[in-house]
């Protein structure tokens, strides 16, 4: 018996070394995270913080030459269309006035009334295109039906009559402006021209009145004195009526189109706000970036779509973050771009077939900062290695740590 022990022990021994041996040059499995090929909506959009901005503000003018009364107002204070005095000058003596200042008054007044024109037209045109996107939107509305695909065709046409609302808003305020601007010139004139009979007439005061509903923005002339014909006094905005100012990189320019939809986040209250691309405008300029790279971009103009009561406290200046939607697919074969690595020249991605790793090239098309849309080299349902480390090579075995989402 104690020869037999004598025997196994060493050979017991033995066995152990060669399959401790043989387990620490095994391969072990590679821990990865995996996720699903799957099908479904992409979203491809820009992201980029802007700024706000008041869409219409006016700077009000000395329309003559005389000496202005100190302007009382602050930065911030409402004012109410004709009843808030802005300004008050007092003209100086007609008398003294050469041929050249009336002329020049005269000028004034034909051009303001050119303006009051055109303005009227735009008003005319902005109101036929909002009539334009109500027809369209009651159009849609009577023919969806409860599918989802008709559903976003109806908050297309919403979208677009909000901004065709604004818009004539926005004509109605610029035709408010040139009547006021009319008249200011029409009283200017008066004042500007000599008595009848060469009888001395006193200089009447003449008072500017706010020509809209809004808020002080800035005070460019605080002190009384004398001033002349254009003179900037007080510059007065509407801080309801909030634009939102983008810079891009001019290659994301490139695929911005006007009407394209916007989501506006982190600006301070609840909830995402929706906007729509006016304008992008044509002229590039050079921007210094954070790292000291000199780049081109290009100012993107937003509107809001939604009612000033769901950005209530969003002022001018206020920073905010949009993200501009430049793609837009229903249902398409989408892959987590942390799956994705360049192979050469191409994309490729590791799949796990049988416990192992196994590289496929594959065929993007659109892509954001999380997904991507697979034209060709997998199929829904196919399981690929998120984030895979260097252990992760052909045929390795793979060790699931957890489906990734």
């Amino acid at each position: 018996m104690a020869r037999l022990r004598r025997i196994i022990l060493p050979l017991l021994v033995f066995a152990l070394v060669v399959a401790g041996l043989v387990m620490s040059i095994r391969p072990r499995p590679a821990p990865v995270d995996l996720a699903d090929v799957v099908s479904g909506p992409l979203q491809v959009t820009v992201n980029e913080d802007g700024r706000t901005r008041v869409k219409e503000r006016y700077v009000v003018f000395s329309p003559l030459a005389g000496r202005l009364a100190r302007i009382p107002y602050k930065a911030g204070e409402p004012v109410q269309a004709g009843r808030t005095l802005l300004a008050a000058i007092d003209p100086s003596d007609p008398d003294l006035l050469d041929a050249r200042a009336v002329a020049e008054a005269e000028a004034r007044v034909r051009a303001a009334a050119l303006a009051v024109e055109r303005a009227r037209t735009q008003v005319i045109a902005a109101n036929a295109a909002l009539e334009f996107a109500t027809d369209e939107l009651r159009r849609v509305q009577s023919s969806a039906s409860q599918a989802a695909a008709n559903l976003r065709e109806v908050q297309d046409a919403q979208l677009v009559v909000t901004v065709r609302t604004e818009e004539a808003r926005a004509a109605e305020f610029a035709r408010q402006i040139a009547v006021f601007e009319l008249a200011q010139a029409e009283a200017a004139l008066v004042r500007t021209r000599p008595a009848d009979g060469g009888a001395d007439a006193e200089a009447a005061r003449l008072t500017i009145l706010s020509p809209i509903d809004g808020r002080v923005l800035r005070v460019l002339r605080e002190s009384a004195g004398f001033v002349s014909p254009g003179t900037p006094l007080v510059e007065i905005g509407d801080s309801t009526d909030l634009e939102i100012e983008v810079d891009v990189l001019s290659p994301d320019a490139v695929r911005i189109a006007p009407g394209a939809a916007v989501h506006i986040e982190d600006w301070g209250g609840t909830g995402v706000l929706r906007g729509r691309v006016r304008l992008v405008e044509p002229s590039a300029f050079t921007k210094i970036s954070a790292l000291g790279v000199e780049e081109q971009r290009v100012n993107v103009i937003i509107d809001f779509a939604d009612a000033p009561a769901s950005r209530e406290g969003l002022g001018d200046g206020y920073r905010v973050q949009t993200r501009i939607v430049v793609a837009d697919a229903a249902d398409v074969m989408k892959v987590p771009t942390g799956a994705l690595f360049r192979q050469g020249d191409k994309w490729a991605a590791f799949v796990e077939a049988d416990g192992r790793a196994s590289m496929r090239l594959l065929e993007i098309g659109r892509r954001n900062h999380a997904e991507a849309e697979v034209l060709s080299g997998l199929s829904v349902g196919d399981r690929v290695v998120v984030y895979p480390s260097d252990r992760v090579r052909e045929g390795v075995m793979l060790a699931p740590r957890k489906a990734a989402e």
